[in-house]
């Protein structure tokens, strides 16, 4: 399966990036089997949205908790987003 950021991990976190070259549509809805708390480490004017809730624009150290199943997706910025995941 293709995802639309380059992931690799990092002393038992992932680092995902994401490029502001990727197309719109390949940012979809979804959900996740675990719980997850995620930082960001670049917001590159991106934004995120929660189910039934409006996009809120990333701010860098920003933290995000997650709980599973909970449908979430990430809106294009400009420039490129890095975020750190923790899983639980």
């Amino acid at each position: 399966m293709d995802f639309p950021f380059e992931q690799i991990e990092k002393e038992g976190k992932l680092i995902r990036t994401f490029s502001p070259d990727i197309e719109s549509d390949e940012l979809k809805w979804h959900q996740d089997l675990k719980d997850r708390k995620v930082t960001i480490i670049e917001s590159g004017g991106w934004s995120f949205q929660m189910e039934n809730e409006l996009p809120n624009k990333l701010q860098d150290t920003k933290q995000i908790f997650i709980p599973k199943l909970v449908w979430h997706r990430v809106l294009k910025g400009d420039h490129k987003l890095v975020v750190e995941i923790e899983e639980f």
